[in-house]
């Protein structure tokens, strides 16, 4: 079962508070600072990030197998593991980027 966590929004803007993600070379938001649990996301030019994860907004879920989830999904980034508790992926659904969180 997927929970929603946040909506994540491309945006040119430069916001407070925003974190930067050297590998990822964007910077972001906490979305558990947002009262609409909005993550915005300002990503570098060079970006390795899929173009379409940088123009159009996604939707973050947690699950609780990811690997499951992932079966026969359209994967648009692998998973990358963000820490020994939690890793994600993203995949494409109904032409939209969903993002998989699975924390342990």
């Amino acid at each position: 079962m997927r929970k929603l966590l946040h909506i994540g929004i491309p945006t040119k803007e430069k916001h407070p508070n925003m974190n930067y993600v050297p590998s990822m070379k964007l910077a972001i938001t906490n979305p558990d600072e947002s009262a609409h649990k909005i993550e915005w996301l300002n990503f570098d030019f060079d970006s390795p990030m899929p173009k379409l994860l940088q123009e159009s907004t996604h939707l973050a879920y947690q699950v609780e197998n990811l690997e499951e989830e992932l079966k026969g999904a359209n994967i648009l980034v692998p998973v990358t593991p963000l820490s020994e508790n939690m890793k994600l992926a993203f995949i494409v659904e109904e032409g939209l980027p969903i993002e998989l969180i699975e924390i342990k």
